[in-house]
């Protein structure tokens, strides 16, 4: 039974393990788009960890995301691309929120419990008329891809547009942060996503100054940890990590679709760090995985879809391979 309030994500090892056994380091959880390689941390000064951050360091942090989202508008640092969604219903009064479908499930339940009229839509257009719209591109799961042209044209049709970006940092010619001085465009960007460390908890909104001076002030004095701001100043300013980064995604991205096109799976689409199959039978696919220990994600209402993100070491990828090979 889930739990109150919980959504159907990837990452739900756990429940792998109660059905199939094994310890969490035995298994490789594609169920994610998480990057399985992720940026090395090394050493952290001790201060990090026991200080409270000061406004400088948070500052810091902030020039770091300017620098590589390529933006000078006005940003704040919260506990994930996740603490600016829990906040979007306090940006402006209630009213009529249209969400381009599917797509990440948070978003519709956040704003109707917080009072919002809530529809979701299939064409970009239809979100035309809504106090807010929100579209993520690249989208996830299917990856479909919106143009920034188009996404401006949008902008003076709705009260206010906010695009997720959790999946952009490998496809940065999709950005709109860059826009964002633009009253009404909110952006959200993850970082733990393509730098691999989910667990950190640390995205960014940017946008229009009175709507991140909200944020700001919704987030409280320390919206992110010392080693947060540590870790995300280090890693914001790695360019040649980063682009090292996106052009092996974009290999293996095409060794992974191969891999699929072996078992007769095709392709729906994709982002940088997963991709979404077209399966015979997504849950049969899922447990033949997990018996070699590989955890994926299935759909409940799209029995035939399965999503999984790229392996990181060779031997993740051989264990792969050996798995779907039986």
């Amino acid at each position: 039974m889930k739990e109150q309030g919980m959504r159907e994500h990837g990452g739900n090892l756990d429940l792998a393990q109660q059905r199939f056994g094994g310890r969490a380091e035995d298994w490789i959880d594609l169920s994610t788009g998480i990057n399985r390689l992720p940026y090395p941390v090394g050493e952290l000064d001790a201060h990090h960890w026991q200080a409270l951050p000061s406004r400088s360091e948070i500052d810091a942090l902030h020039q770091a995301a300017g620098h590589a989202y390529r933006t000078s508008a006005p940003l704040v640092a919260m506990g994930g691309a996740q603490a600016a969604i829990q906040l979007l219903p306090q940006l402006a009064p209630r009213g009529r929120a249209r969400i381009l479908a599917p797509t990440y499930n948070e978003y519709a339940p956040v704003l109707s419990a917080a009072g919002w009229e809530v529809e979701e839509v299939r064409a970009l257009d239809s979100l035309a008329g809504a106090n807010l719209a929100i579209v993520v591109n690249p989208n996830n799961p299917d990856g479909r891809r919106y143009a920034p042209k188009d996404l401006l044209a949008l902008l003076p049709r709705v009260g206010r547009l906010v695009i997720d970006e959790s999946f952009a940092d490998a496809v940065p010619e999709l950005s709109l942060a860059s826009e964002t001085r633009r009253p009404g465009l909110l952006i959200l960007r993850s970082f733990g996503k393509f730098y691999g460390l989910a667990g950190l908890r640390l995205g960014f909104a940017i946008g229009h100054a009175a709507d991140i001076g909200k944020l700001t002030a919704a987030s409280g004095p320390w919206p992110v940890s010392g080693a947060a701001i540590a870790i995300g100043c280090r890693a914001l300013r790695d360019d040649a990590w980063a682009e090292a980064t996106s052009a092996r995604l974009a290999r293996d991205c095409v060794r992974l679709d191969e891999m699929a096109q072996s078992q007769g799976w095709r392709l729906v689409g994709g982002a940088p760090l997963f991709r979404l199959y077209e399966t015979p039978d997504a849950l049969a696919a899922q447990e033949k995985l997990a018996r070699g220990q590989i955890w994926s994600r299935a759909f409940a209402q799209k029995p035939t879809w399965l999503r999984l993100g790229l392996p990181g070491a060779e031997a993740e990828w051989s264990r792969l391979a050996e798995v779907l090979a039986r």
